[in-house]
């Protein structure tokens, strides 16, 4: 069988390089991506596939359903979104809208998802059950996961798999990681009020710029101390506002921040942990505060069965000398990790990088992927769903 899915993605890779160069060409920023659902779509019916469109907003299903009706559900899940990025590549197929680029690899994952759709479905194969086929919009704004669920598509599913492109990893090589791959990502806002009062007496005031750099301060020292460091915190703050006037003590300052963590049980507390912290600094020096922690996305934790299925359908499919079992997670985030709430999943990481030149990384302007990945993503992906299909008989 695998020497069969390869030879289906050799016969249709000419086309696969013509629809990734299309969708390079043509990006759209997040929850915008109504030319390329059209097209994923137009692709997916021209081979005979079923399609709904609009689900998640702008998001796009297709399904191989089993006839003998059997209720079991393989979700393959890609990504279609591009990046507020003026792309900077030389390429002949650069992007033709202004200040937009598939910078993040989306270009190649939805191409994956379409080659590995049309492998399965030239299979002939009756699978014990249906294997959908979700093209998602928003990742990069983290929203499309969540719409795509709210309209029902993770809806008695039994396992997920997914894709992300790895410039550092080579073209024709996977990474595979057991565990965490990427870390939970939270968005932290801390509001210091003081009093405000001249320049020139500040003992007679509430300075909250100073007490915000001592709430800043405080909590990355504290991070080193009270936080376990085989469990790793990133606290940023990256953006601050306060103060009206040189000479004027400011009595309010705002702080926007992200909170990255890859344990559950970290994550879980960072809350309150950040709370404790900015009260006692705010009690010393007599300020006072407010916060908002908003839950971004969790923490993607690769189901151990599943990963074990795609490392040996890698391995099978490649050798041991592409397949790369990954020691270290990524502090970025995905929300591809909400879909884990409903059912387990897997996500492998896919070799995009050149071998004899500088790769780039993700979301730069000269980003730029060894489309030689395109196949082995679609044939692990296409093989991994196959043996998975098998182990249910």
């Amino acid at each position: 069988m695998l020497s069969r899915i390869k030879t289906l993605a050799q016969n249709l890779s000419p086309r696969l390089l013509e629809i990734r160069r299309h969708i390079h060409s043509n990006p759209e920023l997040s929850g915008q991506e109504y030319k390329t659902a059209a097209y994923v779509a137009g692709v997916l019916s021209s081979v005979g596939f079923h399609v709904e469109e609009l689900v998640g907003k702008t998001g796009v299903v297709a399904e191989l359903r089993s006839a003998g009706g059997n209720s079991h559900i393989l979700v393959v899940r890609t990504d279609m979104d591009a990046l507020p990025i003026q792309e900077r590549t030389e390429l002949d197929f650069t992007s033709r809208h202004p200040g937009v680029m598939h910078a993040c690899g989306h270009d190649i994952h939805t191409t994956v998802g379409l080659g590995t759709a049309m492998i399965l479905a030239e299979l002939g194969i009756d699978f014990p059950g249906t294997t959908r086929f979700l093209f998602q919009p928003a990742e990069e704004t983290a929203q499309g996961a969540h719409w795509m669920i709210r309209d029902g598509v993770m809806e008695g599913v039994s396992a997920i798999f997914s894709v992300h492109v790895w410039p550092s990893i080579p073209g024709g090589s996977v990474g595979i990681r057991y565990g965490a791959l990427t870390a939970a990502a939270d968005d932290l806002e801390i509001m210091i009020m003081g009093e405000s009062g001249h320049g020139a007496r500040p003992h007679e005031a509430v300075d909250a710029i100073w007490i915000a750099s001592q709430v800043v301060t405080t909590l990355q020292q504290a991070i080193s101390r009270t936080q376990n460091p085989l469990r790793p915190v990133v606290l940023t703050i990256g953006q601050i506002q306060g103060g009206r006037a040189p000479n004027v003590i400011a009595d309010q300052v705002r702080m926007l921040g992200t909170v990255r963590s890859l344990h559950p049980e970290t994550s879980a507390a960072l809350p309150d942990w950040i709370e404790q912290i900015v009260a006692q600094v705010c009690k010393t020096y007599q300020a006072r505060y407010e916060i908002s922690y908003r839950r971004g996305v969790p923490s993607v934790q690769n189901h151990p069965a599943l990963t074990q299925i795609v490392e040996a359908a890698a391995t099978e499919a490649w050798g041991n000398e592409h397949v790369q079992i990954l020691m270290e997670p990524s502090l970025g985030a995905e929300d591809f990790s909400l879909y884990l709430d409903h059912a387990p999943g897997m996500m492998f990481r896919l070799g995009v990088g050149f071998g004899d030149r500088l790769n780039h990384p993700l979301h730069h302007p000269q980003f730029e992927v060894n489309e030689d990945a395109i196949i082995t993503g679609v044939v692990t992906m296409a093989y991994a769903a196959y043996k998975y299909w098998q182990a249910q008989r």
